[in-house]
């Protein structure tokens, strides 16, 4: 398959995973979806590994670990917003790192002096923010707030971890490594979340243990999809074609959530794409030119 077509493939595919987490929380607490999805994650990314004769053995463990907490923390407040609020919503929050990415440079510019900062990157995250504020004022009631402010939270943590898997591929980690590592983070974040919220959920039949089987699956499928795009294709398509994952979300929410369709909401989701979409090409166009593993985005997962 070419690059586009894992990409579109990705994004469909992280959007069924919104889908199940949104049904899986209705029998399970956001600690136990994040425990089953990165213990999936893990036991694939290990089979993977031992397939390629790679090592688990990394000479840069605690970059590892603070990746899996940046990581894993964005995982568990995207799980939480997504339960919440409209499945689009919480994806567009979430997929809103390309903006933070553009505001980290812009703050490091401004602490460090000396550096011009592009007004084009000023007005693209501004324009950024004023798509969020169009899509949270009429598509959440008054008691949702609370999920809109963890989404917009996620995407700042999901930017983070943008930089430490930016930072892990210049020094030579496989990105098979990263995600299995990043996978044992959550396995051990979601286990200790649901210990810490009174154990486990009762068990709920066949069809809930599916939906976090799913998750999972999903998940992991999405991932793997999307490393070989960034492997093997144009960062900036890539990451262009990505934002498609709103779209998904917003069929399925429509389709099987009854999620409500307000116009001022769909504009915002407009101007967030255009928005990240050109930060993107903006950071890239301006920074130093990278190579495909160290154009990964962070898993939403990712």
């Amino acid at each position: 398959m070419t690059a586009p077509m894992l990409m579109v493939l990705a994004s469909f595919l992280f959007a069924l995973m919104g889908v199940c987490v949104k049904l899986a929380s209705a029998h399970f607490g956001t600690g136990e979806i994040v425990m089953y999805r990165g213990l999936i994650g893990a036991v694939a990314m290990a089979v993977l590994l031992r397939a390629r004769g790679q090592s688990l053995r990394t000479a840069v463990p605690w970059m590892h670990v603070w990746r899996s907490i940046v990581g894993v923390s964005s995982l568990c407040l995207w799980f939480y917003a997504i339960s919440g609020l409209p499945l689009a919503t919480a994806m567009t929050l979430n997929y809103m790192s390309p903006i933070w990415m553009a505001m980290f440079l812009i703050g490091g510019s401004v602490l460090l002096g000396g550096a011009k900062i592009n007004p084009k990157l000023i007005a693209t995250v501004l324009a950024g923010f004023v798509g969020v504020a169009a899509i949270l004022r009429p598509s959440i009631d008054r008691d949702q707030l609370w999920y809109g402010v963890v989404g917009f939270g996620s995407g700042m943590l999901s930017a983070m971890a943008y930089l430490q898997i930016t930072a892990l591929g210049r020094v030579g980690e496989p990105e098979t490594r990263v995600v299995f590592y990043f996978s044992c983070g959550g396995t051990l974040a979601g286990l200790a979340l649901t210990l810490l919220n009174g154990g486990w959920s009762p068990w709920h039949g066949w069809t809930a243990a599916a939906l976090v089987l799913a998750v999972g699956l999903f998940a992991t499928a999405a991932q793997l999809a999307m490393t070989r795009a960034f492997a093997i294709g144009r960062p900036l398509v890539n990451a262009s074609l990505q934002y498609l994952g709103i779209a998904f979300a917003f069929v399925f929410g429509v389709l099987l959530f009854d999620d409500p369709v307000h116009p001022l909401a769909l504009a915002g989701m407009v101007l967030v794409v255009g928005a990240g979409i050109t930060a993107t090409r903006l950071r890239h166009g301006t920074g130093p030119r990278q190579n495909a593993q160290d154009t990964l985005p962070p898993d939403l997962e990712t």
